[in-house]
């Protein structure tokens, strides 16, 4: 059995009725939504969203410039006034 996220769950006719309404009701946290009891999905405010994929892309860069510390002894030094 998949482990549910959320302590505000709701099923799939709850979200069909009124999605705002359960946003509201969770004050921010994600509600899962539920089919046959089992985690569905995840509804989330959009700044929750934005906020998520605004860390995943920091992540991501953060990695990018890991590796290519490592590579450092390749790189050919220039000034600035040379370009």
């Amino acid at each position: 059995m998949r482990q549910m996220l959320s302590s505000c769950p709701a099923s799939i006719s709850e979200r069909k009725k009124n999605p705002t309404a359960l946003l509201n009701k969770a004050e921010g946290a994600p509600v899962a939504i539920l089919n046959h009891n089992v985690p569905a999905a995840y509804l989330i405010p959009a700044e929750t969203y934005e906020w998520l994929m605004d860390r995943l892309e920091d992540s991501e860069l953060a990695q990018i410039v890991s590796e290519r510390a490592g590579e450092k002894e390749n790189a050919i030094e220039v000034n600035l006034d040379e370009l």
